[in-house]
Formats: C-alpha cells, structure tokens, sequence
C-alpha cells in the first residue's frame, strides 16, 4: 500500500535556512528574547542574535571558511552553540555537530569522515578537542573555543574575538536543493555511523512540514534541553522555535530539578523531550512539589513512548501529551500528532502509543521485509507489520562518501527505507513496532524488545529498563532484560521473569534477567543495545 499524509500540503520556500529564519522581521519580533540561558541568565534577543550570527560569518570567511567548507561543532546547548551553528550555515558552510561526550578518538573519527577543517568547542570539552584536531590535522588558529580566554592569551580564538572582527557576513550564492547544510552523524546503535547529508531545502522543507502541526508562536516559551547538536533538537529547537519567534530556554544538560526549577521559574509552555525525561516525570517523587501547570504541550521523540507512560504524565502534570517519530536521514520529523492530538481535523485525539500521521508532502509504504510485497491497507483495525518506507523533500541525499548504504536505504523511487517496523490503522495512524534490525527471534517467532520494555516499565519496582537478544547454551536468541531496581527495593530475577510471563505469549517470555544502575543511552533518549551486549550474551 501506499499511503498519503492526511494534512494538506505546504509550501516550502527555495531558500537557504539562514533567509527562512532571519530575513522577515518586523521591529516587535527583533526586540523579543529568542535565547535564554539558565546556566547565567543571558538574554539574547533576535536583534542581537542575528547580528552576531552575520558577524561570526563573517569572520569564519575572513578564516576561509565558505562554501564546500566544513566546520565540526561540538559544545551542550547555549546561546554560542546557535550562533556558532546559524553563524557557519550562513558563511555558507556545512556543520558536522559532534556530540558532547565523544572521546577524542570519536571525534577525530568524524571529522576525519567529514573532512572538516575547522572545530568550534568549549572549555568543559577542550582535552577531547585538542587532542582530536592534533590527530587530524586542525591547525591551532582552526580550533575555536567560544568561551575561552581569547587569541591572545591562549592561541584559539573565542567568540568575542570573532565578535570584534566585526567583518561583514560573506555574500553566498548557492542552490538551497543541492547545497548541504549540516552533516549530522546517524546514532550508531545498529551499526557503524555515517555522515547524513542534509541540504538546506532539506531542512526548510522539514520546518515548513511541521510549523502548523506543532503550532509553536511568539508567546511560547521552549524548554530547550534536547541537546542542539542532535537533528531532533536542531530541527525543532534550534530551527523551528526560532522560525515562531519563540524564546528558547537553553539548559545546556538534562537535571531534573534543574529541569523542573526552569519550567516553573521560566513558566515553559512547551516541552520536548525524550522517553527517559517522560519517565521521571511520570514516576519521580520530585515532581510534586513544582508548579508545572503553564505547560499546555509535551511532545515526546527520538524513540518509541509507551502509552501507558504517556497517559500516566499527562494525568500527572495536566497536560497534553504527544508523539512524533523521524530519523536524522528525515531531517529529522516525519510522523507527529498535531499539537490537539488530532482532535479538531480528526475528531479525536491519536492514539498514545502511535506516532500520529504522516507529515505535509510526503507518502509512506509498508512493506513486508521477508516477501518485499507491499502490505494491505486496513479498511478496520491494525495492518499487518512491515518495514516503514518514507518518500518526501525531507528525505537527505545520501550518506556521505558511502554510495553502497545510500542504495541499500533510499531506493530507485525515492522512498526511505527507514529500518523501523510499524503498522497502519484505518483512520492512517502510524505506530512503530520496533527496529527491524533490533527484532529479537525465538524458535522463528518475532520479539520487539520495546514492547517488553514497556511492560516491564509497568512494574512498580522497576524504574528502567532494556531488552536485547542474547544466545543461550543450545545457541538459540532469547530476550533478556536489563533492569534499574527502584532504590529500597528487593526486586529478584525470578520475579521479573514471572511477572512478564503471566502477561505475554510463551515465546515472548524474559529469559535473562541483570540488574543494573543505569541503562545506557544516546544524548537523544535512545537505548544504546549495542553497550549492553557482550562477545557472550
């Protein structure tokens, strides 16, 4: 089958990001605060900001760094990192964004694989820094630290040496359609990354698809925490806030009571977040003694919310709660549930545990990854499961330097092969099933890990947890749990196992059970599999 987002389509504007976001303002919108730092308090209106974003342009052309330039940028979230970042998109460059806790190994190993000659940093990531542009060749005057102590006093620049070249921002001409903007790095937690080339209609494609959907405004005020440097919080922090004319409230790392004391002193409206950051909110004992209630929105991405934690957080806090699902190779949004939840266009509300419909301009497919056959379209209830396929002007163009995976993943149609399971219902909303590649099989029968996951986040003991395949003595996969025990708790093995027994079929069943202090995850919410898995399961 192929399927139609049900949402009329938008324009997308030919232009370059730096024209969609900053050309258009009236005086009243260049006086409003766009940044707002809570690790100092500094305000940044979008006056000043665009200002020192022409600025730092114009001083990485006077470092020749333009067009067909690449410049790595690995900082947390702050005030510098979005003018940093805006600043070498409208030098006419492309930002390879690093993240932040990368070792120097992993960093040389990206800038390597980006070819970029320049790296922007920060003081806290200045060891790792150093020692990754030494590796790679980075000249010292090519190593920027934003908040450092300046040129003269320690060779790298920082940014009010950029600042006080003043140099006008370069004139650049290029095709938004072919001109790559950013190269962010896909997470790795199936295989190897890769650089994802993004151009920048990409990009303004993505913001012009998701702007009547999330339904931001200048009165909003964005909870920016989601770090800047991955395509979900770059997309719809870094970009489509400031496309609304929004104030973003920069939290340069996730602390709940920080968290908290920011919504509440700062009167946030507007959150996103990731699975992990629902699930304290849901559970954690903190959250009672906060005033939350001027949020009216959470959008929850980067991995699948149970709908039972999703339920349980909007009870909680008041609040609507909402999902989207996307990947760095869809820029990154292709499915979401408008910001009612569907309510007004569909007369209901979507489904908790679907990812809503498809997003303005693009069409989908399911397709059975065994036979290739497309999957029927249901006229009631749920489709057969099957590989997601998206086709849409957010799509990228391939992934750098590796012409045999972009084959394998966008295919002679145009359609993205996303990796991810999903299923349909009659009304088009979307519900992921799982990785494609994360699928556990036992004795041939197909086991999601996400959804023990979500059964297992159930048990009032269990504050985390993560389940992967693992091959037994007879050398046969089976599921195992990992588990973060609530504190005061005596949880044993024999007990999860039972508890997710009496609430599945036989070959769904937990078979290993660890106990452990935290489950690893991605900047972006993501379970990191690959870190709980050893040579012998």
């Amino acid at each position: 089958m192929v399927f139609a987002s049900p949402f009329p389509d938008v324009h997308i504007p030919q232009v370059n990001v730096f024209d969609l976001l900053f050309r258009d303002f009236s005086q009243t919108d260049l006086d409003r605060v766009a940044l707002l730092d809570t690790a100092d308090g500094t305000r940044t209106t979008y006056r000043e900001l665009i200002g020192r974003i022409n600025v730092t342009a114009g001083a990485l052309a006077a470092r020749g760094i333009g067009a067909g330039g690449v410049v790595g940028l690995l900082a947390p979230n702050s005030s510098l990192f979005a003018v940093a970042f805006h600043g070498i998109l409208r030098a006419g460059a492309t930002a390879t964004t690093i993240n932040a806790l990368f070792t120097a190994q992993d960093i040389a190993k990206q800038l390597t694989d980006a070819n970029a000659k320049m790296l922007i940093t920060v003081k806290a990531l200045l060891p790792q820094a150093q020692e990754a542009a030494q590796t790679v060749g980075i000249a010292q005057e090519n190593l920027i630290v934003l908040d450092g102590d300046g040129q003269a006093a320690t060779g790298h620049a920082n940014a009010d040496d950029l600042f006080a070249l003043n140099a006008p921002a370069p004139e650049v001409d290029f095709d938004p359609a072919t001109h790559l903007a950013v190269l962010p790095y896909s997470s790795g937690t199936t295989g190897n990354p890769k650089g994802v080339m993004l151009t920048h209609q990409n990009l303004v494609a993505n913001m012009a698809q998701i702007r009547p959907l999330f339904a931001m405004s200048p009165e909003d005020k964005i909870l920016a925490v989601l770090p800047f440097f991955h395509i979900y919080g770059m997309t719809v922090l870094l970009n489509a806030a400031l496309q609304a004319r929004a104030t973003l409230v920069i939290m340069p790392r996730f602390d709940l009571t920080a968290f908290l004391d920011t919504i509440q002193g700062h009167r946030i409206t507007y959150g996103f977040i990731a699975p992990p950051v629902a699930l304290a909110l849901a559970k954690h004992p903190l959250v009672d003694q906060y005033d939350l209630s001027s949020l009216r929105v959470i959008l929850s991405g980067a991995a699948p919310l149970d709908a039972e934690l999703g339920a349980a957080v909007a009870e909680r806090l008041d609040v609507r709660v909402t999902q989207g699902f996307g990947m760095s190779e869809l820029s990154p949004v292709s499915h979401c549930m408008p910001v009612d939840g569907g309510q007004e266009q569909f007369g209901e509300a979507a489904p908790l545990n679907s990812c809503g419909w498809p997003v303005p301009n693009t069409i989908n497919k399911i397709v059975d990854p065994s036979t290739g056959n497309e999957v029927p379209y249901p006229t009631e209830g749920l489709s057969e499961p099957g590989e997601l396929w998206v086709k849409g002007p957010n799509v990228m163009t391939g992934y750098l330097g590796n012409q045999e995976a972009t084959i394998a993943t966008i295919d002679a149609e145009g359609f993205l092969h996303t990796g991810d399971l999903a299923q349909v219902d009659a009304a088009g909303r979307v519900f992921i099933v799982d990785r494609l590649k994360e699928l556990i099989k036992y004795k041939g029968y197909q086991v999601p890990p996400a959804e023990l996951e979500a059964l297992l986040l159930t048990h009032p003991a269990i504050t985390d947890t993560a389940v992967i395949g693992v091959t037994d003595d007879d050398g046969e996969e089976i599921p195992k749990a990992f588990v973060v025990r609530r504190p005061g708790t005596d949880l044993t093995a024999d007990e999860v196992i039972e508890f997710v027994a009496r609430r599945v079929a036989p070959y769904k069943k937990v078979r290993r059970v660890e106990f452990i202090d935290v489950i690893p995850k991605s900047a972006s919410g993501k379970i990191l599999r690959k870190d709980l898995r050893s040579p012998t399961g």
